[in-house]
């Protein structure tokens, strides 16, 4: 038995005075209301109703009933307006998770003009190279670099997409050489990025088609940024992905063999709910959205 909706019932009955009269306004039959207001009445151990073929009136019971079902119904429904009128407010605590070399050169610098514009929302950002719990962290969004995503319970909205180009230092070229053929950067140290899926291998894609060159890097490290100090210091060549664009402009980086590219991997935001998203997590990917546009 829905005890909220069988309450609804019972107080249209008594201020209808009459179960067709109810019944009429809830789309339902009066024997299905009798039949309801009985099951109630029995789940009581006490009657709420007195009934004659002419006459309706409430008990003292039923009178008690009524006042704090009116009371209870209210207050739901205080509760429902509230929760919807929140839903559609860009206020509360955002909780977002992303790596670190994403989170520091992509989302901290749009933070401010954020909050700028949404001065009710309290700010957590997350900085975890690994693939966190979202669920036990208590994440409202988590910001992913992958191929694919798995098959998981998270729901994931594609927001952009990475290109993965090969970069070296001047001073490193001028000492070693440039790689006139994929196959060159064979005889070159790579620094690698130890979380890609492309560690051991590239696979280029290039004007005559793939290519694929087998890889040993030297060096192994977890984070994009100290990818791009790396190769800034002269140590090799690699991929340092979206944090290249800075020193790319500056000629500090530069581009090895630019008719070639790694499969450019999708920028996913995770959420943990199959219903829409709350106001707060839409405009923090749309203003990310914008960004990552730019």
């Amino acid at each position: 038995m829905d005890k909220l909706s069988v309450m609804n019932a019972f107080c249209r009955i008594v201020e209808r005075g009459s179960f067709s009269r109810a019944a009429e306004d809830l789309g339902v039959s009066p024997a299905l209301l009798s039949r309801e207001v009985k099951l109630l009445e029995d789940s009581l151990g006490a009657s709420l109703l007195t009934r004659t073929t002419r006459t309706m009136s409430l008990t003292d019971n039923g009178r008690l009933f009524y006042d704090e079902a009116l009371g209870i119904l209210g207050a739901v429904s205080q509760v429902e307006d509230r929760i919807r009128a929140g839903a559609g407010a860009v206020s509360g605590h955002l909780k977002v998770n992303a790596s670190h070399s994403f989170g520091q050169m992509v989302i901290a610098p749009l933070l401010p003009d954020f909050l700028a514009q949404y001065p009710d929302v309290r700010l957590t950002l997350s900085l975890d190279d690994r693939v966190v719990d979202m669920i036990e962290g208590g994440f409202d969004v988590s910001i992913r670099i992958r191929s694919t995503m798995p098959d998981s319970a998270l729901i994931a909205r594609k927001i952009g997409t990475m290109r993965q180009r090969i970069f070296a230092a001047p001073e490193y070229l001028a000492r070693n050489g440039t790689p006139k053929t994929p196959y060159d950067l064979e005889h070159h140290p790579v620094v690698g990025f130890l979380l890609a899926d492309h560690l051991n291998s590239w696979r280029l894609n290039s004007p005559g088609g793939i290519v694929i060159v087998p890889l040993d890097p030297f060096v192994r490290v977890g984070n994009s940024l100290v990818v791009r100090d790396l190769l800034l210091a002269g140590l090799g060549v690699g991929t340092p992905d979206f944090i290249s664009d800075a020193e790319e402009a500056k000629g500090t980086l530069v581009r090895v063999l630019p008719d070639h590219e790694l499969p450019a991997p999708e920028i996913f935001a995770i959420t943990g709910s199959r219903l829409g998203l709350d106001a707060r997590v839409s405009a923090f990917l749309d203003h990310l959205s914008v960004a990552l546009r730019r």
